[in-house]
């Protein structure tokens, strides 16, 4: 036990990005080794290009946006606590936490998995998925298995089920009620940390 909390040591705000994030001492460690070795210059930070090593990224046809996600508006750096921050995000919901009092919201909280989602098809950030932010993910992330008609069908018929303001876009609010039903926690889950 020792050894670990000295390990730990070498971690910034360990203790704050536990309580944050809700990853253990272990995890943390585990994802401080994967930034080191993602980090290939040792610079203290990852640049977009680090990400391209992630064979599993480079295979997924919305990789380039999941890589964005990790960097915030305007910076092309990500420091080891945003890098654990979003990768929170895909941490199975801790359903035992909020009954010992904690008021944050984690960010594998429902809300917080569909705002990360959101953010993903959201491609100009404004608050909205318009028809043709939706088309060029579903061209992403489809290629060349349906038609471009096919495309428009699917994208036209996303926008009718879940504009309910009729503005001909989906807010965040639309989007979340639109995947009510669905088991976000294992559709967005990774079990990397086991």
């Amino acid at each position: 036990m020792g050894s670990s909390s000295s390990s730990r040591n070498k971690i910034p705000n360990a203790q704050e990005l536990m309580h944050q994030t809700g990853f253990s001492s272990a995890h943390l460690l585990r994802l401080h080794d994967r930034f080191e070795s993602l980090d290939r210059d040792n610079r203290g930070y990852l640049s977009p290009d680090d990400f391209e090593v992630l064979g599993g990224l480079a295979m997924n046809p919305i990789g380039g946006r999941i890589i964005e996600a990790f960097f915030s508006s305007g910076q092309d750096t990500v420091d080891f606590s945003s890098f654990v921050r979003i990768l929170a995000h895909f941490r199975p919901t801790d359903r035992n936490r909020n009954k010992e009092g904690t008021q944050q919201e984690l960010p594998s909280s429902r809300t917080r998995k569909l705002k990360f989602a959101f953010q993903l098809y959201d491609l100009d950030r404004d608050g909205k998925i318009s028809r043709e932010e939706l088309l060029q993910v579903l061209r992403a992330m489809l290629g060349l298995q349906v038609t471009e008609e096919q495309l428009q069908s699917i994208a036209e018929r996303a926008i009718q089920e879940a504009d309910l303001d009729k503005d001909d876009a989906i807010s965040f609010d639309e989007f979340k009620k639109s995947l009510e039903k669905m088991d976000i926690d294992t559709k967005m889950s990774v079990s990397f940390l086991k």
